[in-house]
Protein backbone atom coordinates (compact mmCIF):
# COMPACT_ATOMS: atom_id res chain seq x y z
CA UNK A 1 0.00 0.00 0.00
CA UNK A 2 1.35 3.41 -0.99
CA UNK A 3 2.11 5.99 1.73
CA UNK A 4 -0.45 8.73 2.19
CA UNK A 5 -0.37 12.11 3.92
CA UNK A 6 -3.84 12.95 5.17
CA UNK A 7 -4.98 16.38 6.38
CA UNK A 8 -8.04 16.30 8.60
CA UNK A 9 -8.88 20.01 8.51
CA UNK A 10 -8.43 22.99 6.21
CA UNK A 11 -6.43 26.06 7.09
CA UNK A 12 -6.97 28.68 5.57
CA UNK A 13 4.60 26.02 -12.03
CA UNK A 14 5.56 25.96 -15.49
CA UNK A 15 8.35 23.87 -16.86
CA UNK A 16 9.55 25.25 -20.14
CA UNK A 17 12.42 22.80 -20.46
CA UNK A 18 14.78 25.68 -21.12
CA UNK A 19 18.11 26.08 -19.39
CA UNK A 20 18.34 29.28 -17.30
CA UNK A 21 20.46 32.01 -18.81
CA UNK A 22 20.84 33.64 -22.22
CA UNK A 23 22.22 31.50 -25.01
CA UNK A 24 25.04 33.03 -27.04
CA UNK A 25 24.43 33.17 -30.77
CA UNK A 26 26.71 30.99 -32.85
CA UNK A 27 29.37 33.11 -34.62
CA UNK A 28 29.32 30.88 -37.69
CA UNK A 29 32.26 28.69 -36.68
CA UNK A 30 31.77 25.35 -38.52
CA UNK A 31 32.80 23.33 -35.45
CA UNK A 32 30.39 25.24 -33.23
CA UNK A 33 27.59 24.63 -35.70
CA UNK A 34 28.36 20.90 -35.82
CA UNK A 35 28.42 20.70 -32.02
CA UNK A 36 25.14 22.58 -31.85
CA UNK A 37 23.51 20.19 -34.30
CA UNK A 38 24.93 17.13 -32.53
CA UNK A 39 23.57 18.35 -29.19
CA UNK A 40 20.18 18.86 -30.78
CA UNK A 41 20.19 15.32 -32.20
CA UNK A 42 21.38 13.80 -28.91
CA UNK A 43 18.88 15.87 -26.90
CA UNK A 44 21.47 17.60 -24.74
CA UNK A 45 19.81 21.01 -24.22
CA UNK A 46 22.09 22.19 -21.40
CA UNK A 47 25.21 21.12 -23.29
CA UNK A 48 23.94 22.96 -26.37
CA UNK A 49 23.07 26.05 -24.32
CA UNK A 50 26.38 26.37 -22.52
CA UNK A 51 29.20 24.83 -24.55
CA UNK A 52 30.42 28.13 -26.05
CA UNK A 53 30.51 29.87 -22.65
CA UNK A 54 32.24 26.94 -20.97
CA UNK A 55 34.71 26.49 -23.81
CA UNK A 56 35.64 30.17 -23.56
CA UNK A 57 36.08 29.88 -19.79
CA UNK A 58 38.13 26.69 -20.14
CA UNK A 59 40.43 28.34 -22.67
CA UNK A 60 40.90 31.39 -20.45
CA UNK A 61 41.63 29.29 -17.35
CA UNK A 62 43.71 26.76 -19.30
CA UNK A 63 41.55 23.88 -18.09
CA UNK A 64 42.40 20.34 -19.15
CA UNK A 65 40.25 18.49 -21.65
CA UNK A 66 39.04 16.22 -18.86
CA UNK A 67 38.05 19.16 -16.69
CA UNK A 68 36.17 20.77 -19.56
CA UNK A 69 34.36 17.51 -20.29
CA UNK A 70 33.52 17.07 -16.61
CA UNK A 71 32.13 20.60 -16.41
CA UNK A 72 29.91 19.98 -19.42
CA UNK A 73 28.62 16.67 -18.06
CA UNK A 74 27.84 18.25 -14.70
CA UNK A 75 25.91 21.04 -16.41
CA UNK A 76 23.82 18.51 -18.32
CA UNK A 77 23.19 16.35 -15.24
CA UNK A 78 22.18 19.36 -13.15
CA UNK A 79 19.79 20.52 -15.85
CA UNK A 80 18.19 17.09 -16.18
CA UNK A 81 17.75 16.88 -12.42
CA UNK A 82 16.12 20.32 -12.37
CA UNK A 83 13.77 19.48 -15.22
CA UNK A 84 12.83 16.19 -13.55
CA UNK A 85 11.99 18.04 -10.33
CA UNK A 86 9.91 20.58 -12.24
CA UNK A 87 8.04 17.80 -14.03
CA UNK A 88 7.32 15.93 -10.79
CA UNK A 89 6.09 19.11 -9.10
CA UNK A 90 3.84 19.87 -12.04
CA UNK A 91 2.40 16.36 -11.97
CA UNK A 92 1.83 16.64 -8.20
CA UNK A 93 -0.86 19.30 -8.87
CA UNK A 94 -0.36 21.28 -5.68
CA UNK A 95 -2.91 24.14 -5.41
CA UNK A 96 -0.19 26.63 -4.45
CA UNK A 97 3.56 26.59 -3.73
CA UNK A 98 4.65 25.98 -0.14
CA UNK A 99 8.07 25.05 1.20
CA UNK A 100 9.08 23.59 4.55
CA UNK A 101 11.84 26.19 4.84
CA UNK A 102 9.14 28.86 5.16
CA UNK A 103 7.10 27.09 7.86
CA UNK A 104 6.42 29.19 10.96
CA UNK A 105 7.42 26.98 13.89
CA UNK A 106 6.25 29.62 16.39
CA UNK A 107 2.71 29.22 15.09
CA UNK A 108 2.70 25.53 15.98
CA UNK A 109 5.20 24.56 18.71
CA UNK A 110 4.12 20.92 18.40
CA UNK A 111 5.99 20.75 15.10
CA UNK A 112 9.75 20.87 15.55
CA UNK A 113 12.54 21.45 13.02
CA UNK A 114 13.81 17.95 13.83
CA UNK A 115 10.50 16.36 12.85
CA UNK A 116 10.32 18.38 9.65
CA UNK A 117 13.89 17.43 8.76
CA UNK A 118 12.96 13.76 9.15
CA UNK A 119 9.87 14.13 6.97
CA UNK A 120 11.90 15.77 4.19
CA UNK A 121 13.75 12.49 3.79
CA UNK A 122 12.09 9.97 1.45
CA UNK A 123 12.94 7.08 3.80
CA UNK A 124 9.50 6.91 5.41
CA UNK A 125 7.85 7.01 1.99
CA UNK A 126 9.96 4.14 0.69
CA UNK A 127 9.08 2.18 3.83
CA UNK A 128 5.37 2.65 3.12
CA UNK A 129 4.59 4.51 6.35
CA UNK A 130 1.50 6.80 6.32
CA UNK A 131 1.38 10.26 7.87
CA UNK A 132 -1.70 11.98 9.33
CA UNK A 133 -1.73 15.73 10.04
CA UNK A 134 -4.33 16.73 12.65
CA UNK A 135 -4.96 20.14 14.18
CA UNK A 136 -7.09 23.25 14.39
CA UNK A 137 -7.42 25.74 11.56
CA UNK A 138 -4.47 28.08 11.21
CA UNK A 139 -1.86 25.69 12.62
CA UNK A 140 -0.10 25.16 9.30
CA UNK A 141 -1.37 21.74 8.24
CA UNK A 142 -1.85 22.70 4.59
CA UNK A 143 1.60 24.31 4.56
CA UNK A 144 3.11 21.11 5.94
CA UNK A 145 1.15 18.92 3.54
CA UNK A 146 2.29 20.78 0.44
CA UNK A 147 5.78 21.44 1.82
CA UNK A 148 6.39 17.78 2.62
CA UNK A 149 5.03 16.72 -0.75
CA UNK A 150 7.26 19.25 -2.49
CA UNK A 151 10.34 18.06 -0.60
CA UNK A 152 9.61 14.42 -1.45
CA UNK A 153 9.05 15.25 -5.13
CA UNK A 154 12.41 17.02 -5.21
CA UNK A 155 14.09 13.78 -4.13
CA UNK A 156 12.85 12.18 -7.34
CA UNK A 157 9.74 10.34 -6.09
CA UNK A 158 6.32 10.77 -7.67
CA UNK A 159 3.76 12.72 -5.63
CA UNK A 160 0.10 13.54 -6.18
CA UNK A 161 -2.11 16.02 -4.30
CA UNK A 162 -5.87 15.68 -4.29
CA UNK A 163 -8.88 16.24 -2.05
CA UNK A 164 -11.11 13.57 -0.58
CA UNK A 165 -14.15 14.58 -2.61
CA UNK A 166 -12.16 14.74 -5.85
CA UNK A 167 -10.74 11.27 -5.23
CA UNK A 168 -14.12 9.80 -4.30
CA UNK A 169 -15.74 11.33 -7.38
CA UNK A 170 -12.96 10.08 -9.63
CA UNK A 171 -13.26 6.55 -8.28
CA UNK A 172 -17.06 6.60 -8.51
CA UNK A 173 -16.99 7.81 -12.10
CA UNK A 174 -14.34 5.24 -12.97
CA UNK A 175 -16.44 2.49 -11.43
CA UNK A 176 -19.52 3.60 -13.35
CA UNK A 177 -17.59 3.53 -16.62
CA UNK A 178 -15.84 0.25 -15.78
CA UNK A 179 -12.43 1.90 -15.51
CA UNK A 180 -11.96 1.46 -11.76
CA UNK A 181 -9.14 -1.06 -12.01
CA UNK A 182 -7.14 1.15 -14.37
CA UNK A 183 -7.57 4.22 -12.14
CA UNK A 184 -6.51 2.26 -9.06
CA UNK A 185 -3.52 0.92 -10.99
CA UNK A 186 -2.54 4.47 -11.93
CA UNK A 187 -2.70 5.64 -8.32
CA UNK A 188 -0.73 2.60 -7.18
CA UNK A 189 2.23 3.82 -9.22
CA UNK A 190 2.42 7.07 -7.25
CA UNK A 191 5.01 7.00 -4.47
CA UNK A 192 3.20 9.47 -2.18
CA UNK A 193 -0.46 10.51 -2.20
CA UNK A 194 -1.18 13.81 -0.40
CA UNK A 195 -4.84 13.61 0.53
CA UNK A 196 -6.52 16.78 1.83
CA UNK A 197 -9.49 15.43 3.75
CA UNK A 198 -11.15 18.70 4.75
CA UNK A 199 -10.36 21.14 1.99
CA UNK A 200 -13.87 20.63 0.68
CA UNK A 201 -16.69 22.37 2.53
CA UNK A 202 -18.82 19.26 2.48
CA UNK A 203 -16.38 17.40 4.71
CA UNK A 204 -15.40 20.22 7.05
CA UNK A 205 -18.04 19.73 9.73
CA UNK A 206 -17.52 15.97 9.86
CA UNK A 207 -13.78 16.45 10.22
CA UNK A 208 -14.20 18.92 13.07
CA UNK A 209 -16.47 16.47 14.86
CA UNK A 210 -14.63 13.22 14.18
CA UNK A 211 -11.08 13.26 12.79
CA UNK A 212 -10.55 10.69 10.04
CA UNK A 213 -7.46 8.63 9.41
CA UNK A 214 -6.09 7.04 6.25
Amino acid sequence: MRPTITVTDQDDEQDTGKVPGRRMSLPGDPEDMLIDEACRELRLPAFRERFIDLATTARREQATYKQFLLDMLQVELADRDLRRQQRLLRLARFPRPKRLEDFDFEKNPNVTPEVVAELKSPTWVREGRPLVLIGDSGTGKSHLLIGIGTAIAETGLSVRYTTTSALVNELAEADASRRLSSVIARYSKIDLLCLDLCRDRGYAEDCHATPSFA
